[in-house]
């Protein structure tokens, strides 16, 4: 283990926000208005973490949107699961500029296509292994781990990478605590494989 997960760890949440079930049955606008049921010494990081989540948008594009009642809306039971493993990288129909797909979280444009990222604690297919470090560098660089491929429109980077270090740090300590979804989101696909993908014939 290395020095930066270890002190990341160390100041893990001991109690996250509210269970998968119940989250699930909520509305949107419940949940982002509903107090934060956090405890221990992280109450107040994450409490601050799920502001910052709501007003941010993260929701917007990383959790697949259903048609709800009155149109459109977050489907909570996979709440920042990202484009969904199931669709897989299906063609996108319409010309490019940030068409999204049905669920809201596949969009095409000059740079191809992207999927949208899962946020949630899942070990293998989320951010359960990331560190704070991990998910900063991320943000700062506009690169995976800061480092790796470029993180793709539609992400803000431009603007989230302003934010203060506290308020990613309270942004990294919620998405830690919301239910672990196991969604594997494919990778992105490049202009030439979209071009491809949108000249083959129908069947």
């Amino acid at each position: 283990m290395d020095v930066a997960r270890a002190a990341d760890q160390a100041t893990a949440p001991t109690s996250g926000t509210a269970s998968a079930t119940d989250i699930a049955s909520m509305t949107w606008d419940a949940y982002a208005s509903a107090p934060s049921t956090a405890t221990g010494p992280n109450a107040d990081k994450i409490k601050r973490g799920k502001y910052v989540a709501t007003i941010a948008g993260c929701n917007d594009c990383h959790t697949p949107f259903k048609m709800g009642p009155t149109g459109p809306e977050p489907d909570l039971s996979r709440m920042l699961s990202g484009h969904p493993e199931q669709l897989g990288s299906m063609p996108q129909a319409g010309a490019p500029g940030a068409a999204p797909g049905p669920t809201n979280t596949r969009f095409s444009g000059p740079w191809g296509v992207s999927f949208t990222a899962n946020l949630t604690p899942d070990v293998e297919t989320g951010l359960g292994q990331w560190t704070f470090r991990n998910f900063k560098d991320t943000i700062r660089s506009g690169r995976h781990m800061g480092r790796g491929r470029p993180v793709l429109p539609p992400m803000p980077i431009m603007m989230y990478k302003h934010m203060t270090d506290e308020d990613l740090e309270a942004l990294f300590t919620y998405l830690q605590t919301i239910p672990a979804i196991r969604n594997r989101v494919p990778e992105p696909l490049p202009p030439a494989t979209e071009a491809a993908v949108a000249a083959t014939p129908s069947s």
